[in-house]
This record gives structure tokens, C-alpha cells and sequence, in this order.
């Protein structure tokens, strides 16, 4: 009978492995109520989400000296401008690039550092956490209360504070939709709506109101569960994250010791004893987010986001035992009884990503304002003209910027080339902001500075002020 109980006991102590813990076996919803933190880590963690999110409200209206905005994700005209930078979609090498830096970054990035961008970087945790959870306190109360309440009849009190809740929840939804369509429309583009008021933009105001209740659905039910169950980086951690991967942990060695956990006695010595530093006193999993016990090791569910460590610490302290007993640590820290080192692994990866970060804003900022490419006219060779060898040759400009330019052909190759340019009759090509130009181009060059068939020539586009904007390297065919 003992055995049979005591198997029962570790499948109970092991269903954590199976099972989702905001879920029961049938797949009914358990509802979280996260206990309100606080402490060290989620005063940091505070200033981090205040930061933010006022960065989230603040940039879409502030404009750069050159008239963009910082951001801008116009799918709608396929314009992006990433920093103030204008991006079109023939700029999809940077795309190609930016997503494979990405990639390796999210795996180097997890390696190393688990899910830190989880806890303190990640919009749903930011939004979930320091916005809607915030006004659920304020309206419900704390844990216990909220507990209460769900229990309690449909009567006054639950209407009135349900209700408030639900309706401040709308609110917050609608006014971040609004922000979200200023980094897709511009914030011009906005205000003039919000000026002329919904009945001239009926579609764009159903639109919005559709994403608010699904940006509302998001937070005041699903929740959690978007972490668990939708996210793919919780699925990613299992595979990425090994021993040396510094992670939220707890310290089971300290812990547990010899006898394992014990309720706290006053003037107990639990160290004779052989009992562990934890007392069971389960407050690292009332303040957690996603119902988890951090003491059954590393699981998908857990976002990192310091809420145990706080809560573990600050139990700590009233009884006298030294903080720490949850920490960010290594499953190597935790079993060798180490502290948490900046070793050669963790210097390497880093400098990796620091690496691909320098490299990728590199690619960006040094990008041309207008991109130039010269082609050989298909049916056309060379041609004869006194002492110049000429080719006919066809522009593709595309300006990236956000204002007009007048550009002109130069040959920086050889000094005598000269070039005409076909389409235009004053030899400068004009192209507006945003726009592709097409056009041709004749370039001349002496016959006796040519001594081959094949000759590279170096072209260069220069604005009016004779600045160079972006310059070409093509054959120039030559009677060799």
C-alpha cells in the first residue's frame, strides 16, 4: 500500500512533464491568477516596459530632419523606413539579410541567455504584465480577491467592477490599435482621419474597431496562453537551451538538501535538520504568470520573467535565510554550487551578435540614396563616331528617398568618355521620390584609349551639386 501511494505521489510530482499547467487532462482552461509582485527585478523591470512603451507611443509622430518618421511600415504602398531610412521591395537582398541574421541571432541569443526577451522585451508580456494585469489590480484587487470575485454571484458589485474592467480594457485596445496604424500609415495620415472623423473613413474604422477587439481578446482572455500555447520560442527553448544556458532557476541543491522542502519553525536549525532553504511556503507560484512551478526545473511555459525570484527573496529575508534560492543561474551553476561567471562561451556568442548587429546597421546605413544598374541594349553592338567608340546603354535608377533628384551620367574610367543621355534633352535625369526611371544612355569613349574588346568602365551618377550618388561597373564593347 505505501508503494502504491508513494507511486502515486511521483506521477503527481511528474505530471508537470505532460501536462500544460494552465490546463487539465480533459484541455479545460485554468484560469491564472498571478499574485501582484514586486521587489528588485520587477522595479527594473517597470522602468524597462515604462520605457518601452512610451518609445511605442512617442516615435511614430516624431519626424527626422529629412521628413521621415523613425519607423514606418506602409504595406499597404509597400514603403518601410526602418530608422528613418526609406526601404522599397527592391531592397530585398536587405530583407534576405536581415532575416538570417535574425535567425541566427534568436538561436545564439537563446543558447546564451535563455528566454531573457521573454520577461522583460516582449510586447505580450509588457502589455499583459505593466498595462492590463495593472488595471485589473486596480479594479479587483489582489489575487485573493479576484478569486473571490470569480466565484462570487453575478451581483452589483462583480457587474460594476467586471464591467469597468472590460470597458477600460476596450478602451487601452482601441487607443493602441491607433498607434499601431500610425506606424502603418503615418501619423499624418492618421490625425487627418481621426479630424475628419469616422463617417469619411467608415472601412478604416470598422477596421480598427475589428483589430481592437481582437488586440482586447488577446489580453483580457487569452492571455498567457499565447506564450504557451501560440508563441514558437517557447518551442524553440526546449531545443536551444542546454547546462551552461543562463535561465530564471531554482537552486534545488540548497533547496532540498537532504530531507527536501519542510513548512518553516521558528528557531528550527533546518541545516542540522538536513531540510532544504525552501520552505513550501508556494509563493514563487502564486506570482507567476503562466502557473508554473519553477521548482520542477526549466519548462516552456516559463517566460523568465523574475516574478519568483522577487517573491522567493523577499520570503528570504523575513526568515533570516540568504536570498538567491531562485536566481538567474545555469543548470551547471545550480548543480556544481558555482556562481554565475562570464566565461569564453558566453564572450564568444556575444561578440557574435554584436558582430551581426554592427554588420546588418552597416548594410543599412550605408546603402545608396539612388540605386543605378546599366544594361546592354539587347540588338545592339558598337558603333563608329570619328575618333569614339560609343555604346548605347540602358538606365535602371530607383530613388529610395523621400525627396526629388537631378542626376547626371559621368565616366569615371577615362577621362575623355563622354556621356549623352538619350531620353533627356538637358542631360540631366529628373526622378521623383520613391519612383523607378528608365531611360538611355550613349557612352563614348576614344578609340586609342581602348585595348580590348571588353573593356570594364566605372559610371557614376551624380546629383546637381556633383555629388557622387551611386556609380556602375559594365563592359563597354569595343572592335577588338
Amino acid at each position: 500500500m505505501n508503494n502504491f501511494n508513494e507511486i502515486l505521489v511521483a506521477e503527481e510530482n511528474e505530471k508537470f512533464r505532460t501536462e500544460v499547467a494552465t490546463m487539465d487532462k480533459k484541455g479545460t482552461r485554468k484560469w491564472v491568477y498571478a499574485k501582484k509582485s514586486s521587489g528588485k527585478y520587477t522595479n527594473y523591470r517597470a522602468i524597462v516596459s515604462t520605457i518601452l512603451l512610451t518609445a511605442l507611443i512617442v516615435l511614430p509622430f516624431i519626424k527626422l530632419p529629412n521628413g521621415n518618421p523613425i519607423f514606418k511600415f506602409d504595406v499597404f504602398n509597400t514603403v518601410f523606413i526602418l530608422f528613418g531610412y526609406p526601404f522599397f521591395t527592391t531592397d530585398f537582398f536587405l530583407l534576405a539579410i536581415g532575416m538570417i541574421v535574425s535567425v541566427v541571432f534568436i538561436i545564439l541569443f537563446t543558447t546564451v541567455y535563455g528566454r531573457l526577451f521573454c520577461g522583460w522585451l516582449c510586447p505580450q508580456t509588457i502589455f499583459l504584465e505593466f498595462v492590463f494585469r495593472k488595471i485589473e489590480f486596480l479594479i479587483e484587487g489582489d489575487r485573493g480577491k479576484q478569486i473571490r470575485l470569480d466565484k462570487q454571484e453575478w451581483d452589483e458589485e462583480k457587474i460594476l467592477k467586471r464591467g469597468s474592467k472590460w470597458i477600460v480594457y476596450y478602451l487601452l485596445s482601441f487607443f493602441f490599435t491607433n498607434i499601431f496604424m500610425a506606424y502603418l500609415l503615418g501619423s499624418d495620415v492618421l490625425i487627418q482621419f481621426i479630424k475628419e472623423g469616422p463617417a469619411e473613413h467608415i472601412g478604416m474604422f470598422i477596421g480598427i474597431n475589428i483589430f481592437s477587439l481582437f488586440f482586447y481578446f488577446v489580453f483580457a482572455w487569452f492571455r498567457e496562453q499565447a506564450c504557451t500555447l501560440v508563441c514558437p520560442y517557447g518551442r524553440f527553448q526546449g531545443v536551444l537551451i542546454d547546462k551552461k544556458t543562463i535561465q530564471i532557476s531554482y537552486d534545488y541543491v540548497r533547496g532540498e538538501k537532504t530531507k527536501g522542502r519542510a513548512k518553516f519553525r521558528k528557531g528550527e536549525d533546518r541545516n542540522a535538520e538536513g531540510k532544504g532553504d525552501c520552505i513550501d511556503c508556494g509563493q514563487c507560484v502564486a506570482v507567476c504568470p503562466t502557473g508554473i512551478d519553477i521548482r520542477n526545473g526549466s519548462q516552456l511555459e516559463c517566460v523568465n520573467c523574475t516574478a519568483c525570484v522577487d517573491a522567493c527573496d523577499d520570503i528570504m529575508t523575513k526568515i533570516n535565510l540568504p536570498t538567491g534560492l531562485i536566481k538567474y543561474a545555469s543548470e551547471e551553476n545550480i548543480a556544481e554550487g558555482s556562481k554565475f561567471k562570464i566565461n569564453a562561451r558566453l564572450i564568444a556568442f556575444t561578440s557574435i551578435l554584436i558582430i551581426m548587429l554592427v554588420a546588418m546597421t552597416s548594410f543599412m546605413t550605408n546603402r545608396s540614396d539612388v540605386e543605378v544598374k546599366f544594361l546592354q541594349v539587347p540588338g545592339r553592338d558598337f558603333s563608329v563616331e570619328g575618333q569614339y567608340i560609343t555604346n548605347t546603354l540602358q538606365y535602371n535608377l530607383m530613388n529610395k528617398t523621400n525627396h526629388k533628384y537631378k542626376l547626371t551620367v559621368d565616366v569615371k574610367t577615362f577621362k575623355e568618355g563622354k556621356a549623352e543621355i538619350l531620353s533627356e534633352p538637358n542631360q540631366f535625369i529628373p526622378i521623383d521620390e520613391g519612383k523607378l526611371k528608365q531611360g538611355l544612355v550613349k557612352i563614348k569613349i576614344p578609340k586609342s584609349k581602348l585595348t580590348s574588346y571588353k573593356v570594364p568602365i566605372d559610371l557614376e551618377i551624380k546629383d546637381e551639386k556633383g555629388r557622387v550618388v551611386d556609380h556602375y561597373v559594365i563592359s563597354f564593347m569595343a572592335p577588338f
